[in-house]
């Protein structure tokens, strides 16, 4: 769903906070990663917003916000570059010697 609201709070540190409209009764949770702008991604209270949002239970809201800028028109989401590296693999083997007969141990270093 798309809605238009304002925020309610956000901590610019933990990088949450809520949005208030009047599809999402109770507050919409809102993460600074689904923030379409460019630069620092934050909101102010009391901004206007656009917003969509998914039913979820995140931290005590019974919406998440899914995408929210705050133009008029939504951004377009840019497509992801395709990855061609591959996943890194490293392993550790860890073997011990047996253990020396009590009469043996001194000599050993």
């Amino acid at each position: 769903m798309t809605s238009v609201g304002s925020v309610r709070m956000f901590d610019v540190d933990e990088g949450w906070g809520v949005i208030d409209g009047p599809d999402v009764p109770g507050g919409c949770w809102v993460h600074f990663s689904v923030l379409a702008m460019d630069g620092f991604r934050m909101l102010t209270p009391g901004q206007r917003v656009s917003f969509t949002a998914e039913a979820a239970q995140q931290d005590g809201f019974a919406f998440r916000a899914v995408k929210v800028w705050t133009g008029p028109d939504e951004p377009v989401d840019a497509p992801r570059p395709v990855s061609t590296s591959t996943a890194y693999e490293s392993w550790l083997t860890v073997t011990f010697d047996p253990p020396l007969p009590d009469d043996a141990s001194e000599t050993r270093a």
